[in-house]
């Protein structure tokens, strides 16, 4: 009964629904844009480019007063004894210290302690407020990174490089021996000159051996020695001189 009586009803022509949904295709979105990632916005953020605020125009205003720094009492201190370490001893090597750890530092002081070697450190700020006033001014190009002092009393350089061989992380740079720079070059130069004992021992002996010639010669009867003059005096005259040079191509032949 029922749906006879709303058969009738929607069946009518006349009839129609007040409100109507027409769809006209498809707008439905499919694709949607993925947020970035936090860490990725975070990147992005710190990333940006900032312009730099324009500065204030040239002469607008006044020049900041040079602030003169005080030298420590700790800073006085140790270029005092750097002064006495250039002043106490004749030889001063800088080495370059490359990441030894202290057990080979300690082996390499026992090594030069055996001649009288010691090892000396410090800061290269020190050594470059200390090196300009001072007559060892061109060794602070040395004192780049890490570096140590080796320092005697006496020259010894070749007992110096004999102790190095066994420390490959110490290289020599250069030394002040005598008042006198030397490059790593000339250092190993130095060494392998003779020692101021052996020069003696040669000068002594030379001095000594013309000394015995002329007691020989004068021990000699003096006519013989009166001959030997006669003879030098001959040479050195200039008619000497000319009576030897014609006979010298004779004996050539």
């Amino acid at each position: 009964m029922a749906a006879t009586l709303c058969g009738k009803l929607f069946s009518s022509p006349a009839w129609l629904p007040l409100t109507q949904s027409v769809r006209h295709g498809s707008k439905a979105v499919t694709r949607h844009r993925k947020p970035l990632h936090i860490l990725k916005q975070k990147m992005i953020a710190v990333t940006k480019y900032i312009p730099p605020k324009p500065g204030p125009p040239a002469g607008s205003l006044a020049p900041r007063p040079k602030r003169i720094e005080e030298e420590s009492g700790l800073m006085r201190i140790l270029k005092r004894d750097l002064e006495d370490v250039f002043r106490d001893n004749k030889m001063v090597a800088v080495a370059q210290n490359s990441s030894s750890n202290s057990e080979d530092m300690l082996v390499l002081k026992h090594r030069l302690k055996k001649h009288d070697i010691s090892v000396k450190f410090f800061p290269n700020q020190v050594a470059r407020a200390f090196l300009p006033g001072s007559p060892y001014k061109n060794m602070e190009p040395l004192f780049m990174g890490p570096t140590v002092l080796l320092v005697s009393k006496e020259p010894k350089a070749k007992q110096m490089l004999l102790a190095l061989r066994g420390s490959p992380q110490i290289a020599l740079l250069g030394a002040c021996i005598e008042n006198t720079l030397l490059s790593r070059q000339g250092v190993l130069d130095y060494s392998k000159l003779p020692t101021v004992l052996t020069m003696q021992g040669e000068l002594v002996s030379s001095l000594t051996l013309m000394t015995s010639q002329t007691v020989s010669m004068l021990q000699r009867h003096p006519a013989h020695l009166s001959a030997l003059l006669q003879q030098y005096i001959k040479q050195l005259s200039p008619e000497g001189s000319a009576e030897q040079a014609p006979t010298q191509p004779t004996e050539a032949a």
